[in-house]
């Protein structure tokens, strides 16, 4: 049994996620190794200062721009958006996996005999055409759909006939998102940009509780070091329930795929990935490293437990870009601001590309966080870098930043 107390805990999450000390992750490359570590990381298209993949990977990979992602997606292709938690961005070399899915989303779509048809146009158009958006896709009027695998509209509502098609034949995988233009996605067919051994491969974990199994270790791989509690780091794990979760984890551990942590004054266990032993060693030792300050995306994989980032780090966060602006504690698009191994506020930017201007709305600062000239500099440094991955040359403040 291994114990530690809480700011070794904070330690070894943040080696974990590259987030301490000289930087793990660099470059291409190096962003390519966080997705393969992650997993996932989710998608969301809101850009008020970068989307929230592009915001999840700023923080870990040295010398990461937005065109870095942008390549990785859909000029290499060592990366592929699909569903996973939520909308999410994957390796390519997960596509096996969700194979069940893409069978779940053919078997939906029967139960939308209209679709058939409307899918042959698409087909027919794509096929003609290329790369294609709901924009431009000739077909108009509203069906009766819902995605299978991931959220589009409530059952019984209507939805915009085209953009239904093209999700559907995506959900199924037979088209893939060719790019993006800001959130406006171009839809092409899958087969002519993955490699068809991949296509072709037979899922790995035929069985559902193996495959369950196998996706409750990568969320804690993505996570660092979860408990065996309800969280969100949970979502869309088709069909998992308590009891199931715990006999992935009493297995898991069993297999010495998993590590069990206390962590002193924390009642529950948590648990991480046994690989992760040498992160547990860095953290024991507790030797001085490298204190960076960085801006954590509002839904980073980390982020993903919030009573869990309370319990370790005594920091609530809470995104509130879907809360009335009257009923909103800090504002619309807020970031953690992390320094060290602690959470020392929350921060509002807003990016003006076309101007090159981003503007410092506010900044809150936690309770005991002492104003003094290095953590000025530090965060004037964050601050300054974030202008530069947000492309732009001016750093506006509206608010004091220390």
């Amino acid at each position: 049994m291994i114990t530690l107390n809480k700011k070794q805990a904070r330690t070894f999450l943040l080696y974990k996620q590259g987030l301490i000390g000289e930087h793990r992750f660099t470059g291409k490359q190096g962003a390519l190794d966080f997705m393969r570590q992650a997993g996932c990381i989710q998608f969301d298209p809101v850009d008020v200062c970068g989307k929230n993949a592009e915001l999840t990977l700023q923080s870990r990979v040295k010398g990461f721009t937005k065109q870095t992602l942008y390549e990785l997606l859909y000029e290499d292709r060592k990366l592929v958006d699909y569903p996973d938690k939520n909308l999410s961005i994957i390796p390519i070399s997960d596509w096996p996996y969700f194979g069940r899915y893409r069978h779940a989303a053919l078997r939906g779509g029967e139960e939308f005999p209209e679709l058939e048809g409307l899918c042959e146009t698409a087909r027919a158009y794509i096929h003609a055409h290329g790369p294609v958006c709901s924009d431009e896709l000739p077909i108009e009027g509203k069906i009766y759909w819902h995605s299978s695998i991931h959220w589009s509209g409530n059952w019984g509502e209507q939805s915009n006939a085209a953009r239904s098609v093209l999700e559907q034949l995506y959900s199924t995988g037979e088209l893939i998102i060719h790019h993006k233009c800001g959130s406006r996605k171009y839809y092409d067919f899958t087969d002519k940009y993955l490699p068809a051994e991949l296509l072709a491969a037979p899922d790995p974990l035929p069985d559902e509780f193996a495959h369950r199994k196998w996706r409750v270790l990568r969320r804690i791989g993505a996570v660092g070091l979860m408990w065996n509690r309800p969280s969100d780091a949970w979502l869309n794990i088709w069909g998992l329930k308590a009891d199931e979760r715990t006999r992935a984890f009493e297995e898991l551990l069993a297999e010495r795929k998993l590590l069990e942590v206390h962590v002193e004054g924390i009642k529950h266990a948590f648990y991480c990935h046994n690989e992760d032993l040498p992160f547990l060693e860095m953290a024991f030792e507790e030797k001085p490293q490298k204190s960076r300050c960085e801006l954590i995306a509002p839904l980073d994989c980390m982020m993903w437990d919030r009573k869990l980032i309370h319990e370790l780090f005594d920091f609530e966060y809470t995104w509130e870009i879907y809360t009335p602006a009257a009923k909103r504690k800090y504002g619309y698009y807020v970031l953690p601001l992390l320094c060290g191994d602690r959470f020392i506020g929350h921060a509002e930017f807003a990016a003006d590309t076309k101007a090159g201007i981003l503007t410092i709305k506010h900044v809150w600062y936690e309770d005991g966080v002492k104003d003094t000239k290095r953590l000025r500099q530090q965060v004037q440094s964050c601050f300054k870098r974030f202008a530069r991955f947000n492309r732009c040359k001016e750093l506006r403040v509206e608010a004091d930043i220390c």
